[in-house]
Formats: structure tokens, sequence, C-alpha cells
């Protein structure tokens, strides 16, 4: 039985934001739901940096996506009602072409070679899949983290592609606190002797690196209100015989998100997307948030912020979602009380999809 994963082509000389070009690249996606025959109930999903385009099972992958609670009968994005598209970020090591793929001159990953991406050249490729599918408008763009700000490319770029935006725990641009944390992650990568200045053989070769930058980013992505409530100061029964060795449970979580994670992403396409999401900035786009948003075409808007996100404040959604409002769309502003940070729209399901519920209901009811 063939995977759940499909491929678009992209154009064979694909020109980038910052300059230079991709040459033959493929975008992976998998669907759910039928397209309808007018083709206007499809609704696109762009992720945050690590995820697959595996949101959600299907019967060609039984295997339960990273957003598994949300797609599917009945769910927030019903699939009765949609056709769900979720996308995989160009430059990711998930079935999109990125660092870890083969160089179309020679076969051989193209670690370095690879060419510097955007924010904007990722929703250019998410956009290339909804052409692919020959769907002209989509009911809704979807975007969480950096697919919040793969969002907003999207509108800004195709504006007649995206009518209604649905963007969460997300940034018109990145705070300094967020673009010093990355820094931080990428050089830690980067100083793994495994690294060996991006010509590793294999990404499970810069596992230190890469486990202590997760480590980092997984201390963020939770409020230290979480921390408090399920860790405290617990310590673990059997510490190691290392004086130094994980003493506290709250530190084998994080060695446990790091064994997992270390081997699982390419590194250097952990560097790219982190610093694609630095780069981002709305302002570039006439001087201000507000200029940007005039040159989309949204009509309405779903904001969703989270009170403890620490890594994107729940300011950054309001600037958005005022933005946006300025511009004149119909705007929703949601700001959360979930105590679980910035990793509450995947985790916090009971507090998400009443909202993003709503919000496509009165998509569905006329004017």
């Amino acid at each position: 039985m063939p995977g759940a994963t499909q491929f678009t082509a992209l154009p064979a000389q694909m020109p980038l934001h910052r300059g230079g070009e991709l040459r033959s690249a493929l975008i992976a996606y998998e669907t759910w739901g039928r397209l309808s025959a007018q083709r206007d109930n499809a609704i696109l999903i762009v992720t945050g940096m690590s995820p697959s385009a595996h949101a959600a099972s299907s019967p060609l992958d039984r295997t339960p996506g990273w957003w598994e609670p949300m797609i599917g009968a009945h769910r927030s994005f019903d699939t009765g009602r949609y056709f769900i598209i979720c996308v995989n970020s160009l430059g990711s090591c998930k079935g999109s072409t990125g660092p870890a793929s083969d160089h179309p001159d020679d076969g051989l990953p193209y670690r370095l070679r690879f060419p510097s991406i955007s924010i904007e050249d990722i929703a250019d490729g998410a956009a290339a899949v909804a052409d692919s599918l020959r769907i002209k408008r989509l009911l809704a763009v979807v975007g969480p983290s950096m697919g919040g700000m793969t969002a907003q490319a999207m509108a800004l770029r195709h504006p007649q592609l995206v009518p209604n935006l649905i963007v969460m725990s997300c940034a018109a641009r990145s705070s300094a606190f967020a673009i010093a944390l990355r820094s931080l992650q990428r050089q830690i990568v980067r100083a793994d002797p495994a690294y060996a200045d991006g010509n590793y053989a294999h990404a499970i070769d810069v596992a230190s690196g890469m486990g202590l930058a997760r480590k980092l980013g997984v201390a963020t992505y939770r409020s230290p209100q979480e921390w408090r409530e399920r860790f405290g100061r617990e310590r673990l029964h059997q510490p190691g015989a290392d004086p130094f060795a994980s003493e506290f449970q709250i530190e084998a979580y994080l060695d446990a998100h790091a064994k997992r994670w270390a081997g699982g992403f390419d590194p250097l396409s952990y560097l790219y997307l982190s610093r694609a999401m630095d780069w981002f900035d709305l302002t570039d786009y006439g001087g201000s948030v507000e200029s940007a948003c005039r040159l989309m075409a949204v009509e309405h808007a779903l904001v969703i912020g989270v009170a403890t996100d620490i890594l994107f404040p729940v300011e950054q959604q309001e600037e958005i979602a005022e933005a946006l409002s300025a511009a004149g769309a119909d705007v929703d502003f949601q700001s959360l009380p979930s105590i679980q940070g910035h990793d509450a729209f995947l985790v916090d399901i009971p507090r998400f999809a009443p909202v993003i519920s709503r919000f496509l209901d009165r998509l569905d009811q006329p004017c």
C-alpha cells in the first residue's frame, strides 16, 4: 500500500528570497478528507520547525500524527467538512528538500551547499502545493509557532490564496530573547566536534550537540508554572554514580527529550530553519507590521496567544491581531490562560479546539 506522504515538485530553478536558487526541489505533504467539487473547502496547515507533514493518522498511515486530536471526523479540523492539507517545510529533513537531501549534481547530501532559505521561501513552497492541487483560494491557512510566520508570509506573498488566517503562538518578527536563544542553540550544535564544520556523515553523529540544543529549547517550550507543578524539586530514586549526573526529575525529563531528538532531526536542517525564523520580519514590507498586513487580503483572522508563553509572549500575537484589524480584517484575538506555555497548542487541546471550531463555524456561515 502506498504511503500517505505525497510530493509536489517546485520549479526546476526556484529563485530564493535572499538570492540564489534551489534546483529540482520537492515539498512533502499529506491530506485528509475530500476536496469539494468547487475546491473551496481546503485548509492548509504549515508547521512549526520540527514536525513532518504527518499531522494525523489516516488509512494509509495509522501512526498517530503530531496534531492527532485536532484532525478527523467531528474534530476542529473536521474531515467530514474540510479537505485538510499539512505541508512539511522546505529545508526540513522530513520529506521536503533540505540540507540532508541529495544535491542534483552529485547525489551527495547538500550539507552547507544548501542555499540560504527564508520563511518567505517556505511559504512559496506551501503555496506551490495548493497550486498543484488546483486550489486557487484556500478556506484558511493555519500556522502554529514557526508555521504562524509562514502563514503570514503566505498571506503577504499570495494574498488571493489566503483570505482567512489562523495563527497561534507566533510573531510578526522574533524578539531579541528568541533570537538570542536560537543563536545559542545553533552555537551548541556547531560546537559538537562531530559536527565537523557541517561535514558529519549522519545526524546521529551530532547527538551531543543536538541533544543539548533540544534540552535548552524544551526548557522554554513550557512555562515555569508547569515545571513547578509537574516536577517541583522532586529527585530521582536512584541518582547516577557521577556526582554531576542528573539528580532531579526535571533533569531526567530533559535527558529523555534529548535522547529522542538526537539522530531524529538533521543538524543542518535545524540550523537553517532556526536562522530563517530569526530573519523573518514583517516590518521589512513597508516599515511596520500594519503596512505589511495592508498588502495582504485577509478577511477574517483568528490569532491565539498563551499567557505563559515565554518564547513568543502573548503581546506578540496581540501585535499581529491589532495590525490585521487596522488593515481591515475581522479579527478574533484570544489570549488563553493555559499553563503549558509555547507547547499549549500541541497539548492543551481542550482550550484550543473550541476556539478554532467556533472560528471555522463562522467562516461557513453566509454573510
